[in-house]
């Protein structure tokens, strides 16, 4: 059976190899002393609040599983244009809102909407590593520009402007970002998406962490800059509702008959229980349930990351939001023996039990040289998973 170029062209996911490996070794130590800690993946210890979940349960009850629209529920669509005007003071409207099966279904739309073949669409390094192969998987290609701890990880106009060429077709950003927790100024993100706009080009930014910024400098959305710029979110990350796969989309009005046609043919919709249980989301209590989490995702920030410092995994930009933190290991791969990130994760996971992911996935320039702790583990963890990585570093100095 002959595979097709496109299915060979996507790297394997490491996060979720990674995420295997440790899974593994967790049932073989669960009764240990020292249990796996899993610092790997990006996801809420959370769970949907309580509101939602009946909304869930409800909604089965009532017998209310059948198709929506491909575009989602008209009342959904309201409330996550109402969520806009009184969370950002941007003016949605209902209409450019495309509900998706999570952000994932969201970037393949806009991928297979506006990406020809050959396209080249310019991302900062380190970034998430399926944004790319989503690019790969619409026949473009993804052009990974390097980037410095100076610049807080991200792509500046001038480097946008130096990099374009007669392929390039646009950006796709992502403020705040997966794997470094930092976001675009928004005064930088409007100078891009003008160079962007002087070339015709398509400014697309992942923004499912947003609703988890800590810093209002930085928490707005893109949406306020042009009616141009496409939005991907998520109930996922500030939502808490993973599992769940639901998110959406907002793009030009002269866009959604396009991103519907495509959606029709290949998710027909998004889950029409999820739908009914995401409209709680907006309830006072939910909200305030939010803010609260995201409260205690910020201390957790403010204490995992200094204690990394204080151990030589140096974070070099402290995070503006998510729940993240992209650490220089090089020291102590040095001190370990161990070649780079990749072989100190599996090393980590062995002698300390602490599972955490390698730059691998994330870039191409200088991620073997990072690791990715995700702070989305209850304090307690965080705790002992620095008390490990003490153990584990301090007899080597």
């Amino acid at each position: 059976m002959k595979i097709s170029e496109r299915a060979q062209r996507i790297e394997p996911f490491y996060v979720m190899e990674v995420a295997k490996a440790a899974s593994k070794l967790a049932t073989e130590v669960a009764h240990s002393a020292t249990p796996m800690i899993f610092l790997n993946i990006g996801e809420p210890d959370f769970t949907a609040p309580p509101l939602v979940q009946d909304a869930a349960c409800q909604a089965i009850r009532d017998g209310l599983t059948h198709y929506t629209q491909a575009t989602g529920m008209g009342p959904l669509r309201e409330r996550i244009s109402d969520w806009y005007l009184s969370r950002f003071k941007v003016q949605v409207p209902a209409s450019r809102i495309v509900i998706t099966a999570g952000a994932s279904a969201a970037l393949q739309l806009a991928c297979l909407a506006l990406v020809e073949s050959g396209d080249e669409i310019l991302m900062p390094d380190p970034s998430y590593p399926c944004n790319r192969h989503f690019v790969s998987a619409a026949d473009g290609s993804a052009v990974l520009l390097p980037t410095t701890a100076a610049e807080r990880f991200q792509l500046s106009a001038d480097k946008v402007q130096a990099a374009w060429g007669p392929k390039t077709r646009g950006v796709l950003l992502a403020s705040p970002s997966n794997p470094t927790g930092t976001s675009i100024a928004p005064d930088e993100l409007r100078r891009i998406h003008q160079v962007v706009n002087q070339k015709g080009g398509i400014t697309l930014v992942d923004e499912i962490y947003l609703g988890l910024s800590f810093d209002a400098q930085y928490g707005q959305t893109a949406l306020a800059l042009d009616d141009d710029i496409i939005s991907i979110n998520s109930f996922s990350k500030y939502f808490n509702m993973t599992g769940w796969r639901l998110g959406w989309m907002v793009v030009p009005q002269r866009l959604v008959p396009v991103i519907e046609r495509l959606a029709q043919n290949l998710f027909i919709c998004p889950s029409t229980i999820s739908q009914y249980a995401a409209l709680a989301c907006f309830e006072y209590d939910s909200l305030f349930e939010y803010d609260r989490r995201r409260a205690e995702f910020k201390a957790r920030r403010d204490y995992f990351i200094p204690a990394l410092n204080a151990l030589g995994l140096t974070v070099p930009v402290m995070p503006d939001g998510a729940f993240y933190a992209w650490a220089d290991c090089s020291a102590a791969c040095r001190a370990r023996g161990v070649k780079d990130s990749w072989d100190l994760s599996f090393d980590l996971m062995q002698h300390a039990h602490v599972a955490v992911t390698p730059g691998r996935d994330f870039g191409r320039a200088d991620a073997h040289n990072f690791v990715r702790f995700s702070t989305a583990s209850a304090m307690p963890q965080l705790h002992e998973a620095i008390s490990r990585l003490k153990a584990y570093l301090e007899p080597l100095k």
